[in-house]
């Protein structure tokens, strides 16, 4: 015989017994809750420090304007309070729990300071130096660090090129205290790619690294961007004379004919 199937009303349901497990489930509810509105937070702080550093990156030239200077300085205190606000979702083991979210941020961010700093200094910002710049406790890790670097190859790419175009020299720093020239930004180029091609990720202690997940594809990336200036070079040493003032190169000339990459160290 079929069994009977019966609808149980509220009314017939004894409400003076709770289930023990009741408080823990809601205490997992509140938990998940905090998680994603936390999380969405860090998402949303990351993406408009991620947009202001673009900014930051697009207005900056040498040397640099007092308006530009202003604007510029108005978005980095922008930034940092972004940074601020989402400090407290960043401690403890939260900072590794919510690294995916801030990263993007955080290398945009060293992308921006780092470009400024070597227009002013030609010098490559330290980790500590970048670290300093970034409060509320928020951590930098070194693969940020690092990937942030490698982003700027490319700005100090268009940089090298643009001032070829218009000026027909390749940017280059104050004379050495000894008589020297300074270094131009194809030596420093030179110099950050053959350090950045000697990075050993195969063998670090952790296994889920950013760095390490993504050194291929910037490091191919990094290399384009040197020979666009060495190859931009060249032309304006060879050719230079023949072509007219405000000339860009075609970046992607010679390379469709399956040339072999000029050797340059």
């Amino acid at each position: 015989m079929a069994g009977q199937k019966h609808d149980l009303d509220e009314k017939d349901m004894d409400t003076s017994e709770v289930s023990p497990f009741m408080p823990m489930f809601q205490g997992f509810r509140d938990e998940l809750d905090e998680h994603q509105e936390r999380r969405e937070r860090i998402i949303k702080a990351s993406r408009d420090i991620t947009a202001l550093s673009k900014k930051i990156v697009r207005h900056l030239q040498q040397p640099i304007p007092p308006p530009i200077a202003k604007e510029i300085n108005t978005r980095y205190k922008s930034i940092q309070e972004l940074f601020t606000t989402i400090a407290p979702d960043l401690q403890g083991i939260n900072a590794w729990r919510y690294q995916k979210q801030i990263s993007g941020g955080c290398q945009e961010f060293v992308e921006a300071v780092s470009f400024q700093h070597y227009l002013e200094t030609q010098r490559l910002l330290t980790h500590a130096e970048a670290q300093a710049l970034i409060p509320g406790g928020v951590e930098l890790t070194t693969d940020d660090y690092v990937l942030g670097l490698f982003d700027l190859t490319g700005e100090l790419m268009r940089f090298g090129i643009t001032n070829i175009a218009t000026n027909g020299t390749l940017p280059r720093g104050t004379p050495a205290g000894d008589g020297s020239e300074g270094r131009d930004i194809l030596m420093d180029l030179r110099a950050i790619r053959t350090h950045f091609e000697s990075l050993d990720t195969s063998s670090g202690p952790n296994d889920f690294s950013y760095l390490k997940k993504d050194i291929q594809k910037k490091t191919e990336v990094m290399r384009e961007s040197v020979g666009k200036v060495e190859y931009a070079a060249y032309g304006m040493i060879i050719r230079g004379r023949e072509r007219p003032k405000g000339w860009v190169p075609d970046l992607n000339e010679g390379q469709d004919r399956g040339r072999e990459p000029v050797e340059s160290y």
